[in-house]
């Protein structure tokens, strides 16, 4: 899997996020750098299986989906 790469602005959020869940949770105030660290961290650790849950619910949708236009498609059938 290719690496996650954000953004300056998505980075930007993302720490500022992090920050403030370590201080607001956990009672710590971490700087710029280990808010950085932890953000590729988790990336590196978890992305593969966010990614991998976001394709499982996609390719629900699109069953879902599809069996619908089927339903669909055979209601317009013709009866003679």
């Amino acid at each position: 899997m290719k690496p996650i790469v954000f953004s300056k602005e998505e980075q930007r959020d993302l720490i500022l996020r992090i920050k403030t869940f370590v201080r607001d949770e956990l009672d710590q105030e971490i700087g710029d750098l280990q808010a950085s660290m932890l953000m590729d961290f988790f990336a590196n650790t978890l992305g593969h299986a966010v990614y991998n849950r976001a394709l499982y619910d996609a390719q629900a949708l699109i069953a879902a989906k599809a069996d619908e236009m089927a339903e669909a498609l055979y209601a317009l059938e013709q009866k003679p």
